[in-house]
């Protein structure tokens, strides 16, 4: 039998500032209740999105100025400079390990540009050799928890004895923007919040071994999610609802994944799924027929963190090893692509 990867820890991070869900809702109705007419309509979605609170690399008061690149990306390296030492440092102590005993270093962010990218700009920080592999990865937005999970793992298996660390850091709360009013704006305004979230993976057994992973990306669905780019940084792009597609879609793509594991839906004990908004957790129930409700680590980490895109599920997957690894697990998370992600975690 090939080498399987191990998860061996996680660890997560959060920014210091606290976004209230109540202040951010009256936030919004100063900016946009007097310029757009369909805000009314529109504002329930902070009560009903399933949030408390998020956190945010700026307070509340940074984002109802109007602000350009510059300032966002200011923002960004600051911001996810610190959460990546913050999670990847957590991770390497639960591990056991030093950043020195890092052979590979797999950067998972799709909510700013860095150039050099963030695990080079806090190599020497966080003590990282300089011999280390570095794999940056961008553009598969709330996907990326997983699908980076997928490629620490692979390369974990390539090399085996090598330690792997994988980060991923979202700033979505960057993508606020006062000049776009539209339902996708609001929509985002009302869930995103920033966050990252770390793991180490190795070949010398640990908390749970990868048994596989896998993506599907649906045809014409460039339009569902992503960004758009322009002068003032990145817009949000929720072009089609995603709950009933997710309804619509996910049922067969999750089949054919547990079918080439030789598994059913009755072998999984544990479905971690991205907390992408309360409707979407409704549809993911929905579609893996669970009973509706069940899904509560999903809802906590909504509640109290937003949609931080690619950390989420592994905030979630936090939250249900915190009682013990299930013995079987599978992560899914869709992003724009639109794709879903998906990995099986079988308990060492």
């Amino acid at each position: 039998m090939a080498t399987r990867a191990h998860l061996i820890s996680l660890a997560t991070a959060v920014p210091p500032h606290i976004l209230w869900q109540r202040d951010v809702a009256a936030a919004a109705q100063r900016m946009f209740g007097d310029r757009y007419d369909a805000f009314r309509r529109l504002a329930k979605v902070f009560e009903t999105a399933g949030i408390v609170k998020r956190h945010g690399v700026r307070p509340i008061e940074w984002y109802v100025e109007p602000r350009g690149w510059p300032e966002r990306t200011a923002a960004y390296l600051d911001g996810a400079e610190a959460l990546f030492v913050a999670a990847g440092g957590e991770a390497l102590d639960k591990a056991g390990l030093t950043a020195g005993d890092v052979d590979c270093v797999v950067t998972v962010s799709s909510t700013g540009i860095a150039t050099p990218s963030l695990e080079a700009r806090v190599l020497a920080r966080m003590g990282l050799r300089a011999d280390v592999m570095r794999v940056p990865v961008f553009g598969l937005g709330c996907a990326g928890g997983v699908s980076g999970l997928s490629i620490a793992a692979r390369l974990a298996e390539a090399r085996p004895g090598s330690i792997v660390l994988l980060v991923a850091v979202e700033l979505c709360t960057l993508a606020f923007r006062l000049d776009e009013l539209t339902k996708a704006n609001i929509v985002a305004t009302a869930l995103f919040g920033d966050g990252a979230a770390a793991c180490i993976l190795g070949t010398g057994g640990g908390i749970a071994a990868v048994e596989g992973a896998a993506e599907h990306t649906w045809e014409e669905t460039l339009d569902i999610m992503g960004w758009n780019v322009d002068p003032l940084g990145f817009g949000v792009i929720f072009a089609r609802a995603i709950p009933p597609f997710v309804e619509e879609k996910l049922a067969p793509v999750m089949a054919a994944f547990l079918a080439r594991l030789d598994l059913r839906e009755a072998d999984v004990d544990r479905f971690v799924c991205h907390a992408g908004g309360a409707k979407v957790i409704a549809a993911l129930e929905q579609a893996l027929r669970l009973e509706q409700g069940s899904l509560v680590d999903e809802r906590a980490v909504l509640a109290t963190c937003g949609n931080m895109s690619s950390p989420t599920v592994l905030f979630v997957l936090d939250r249900v090893l915190g009682r013990g690894a299930p013995p079987r697990a599978v992560l899914t998370a869709l992003g724009p692509g639109f794709t879903a992600s998906c990995v099986s975690l079988k308990a060492a």
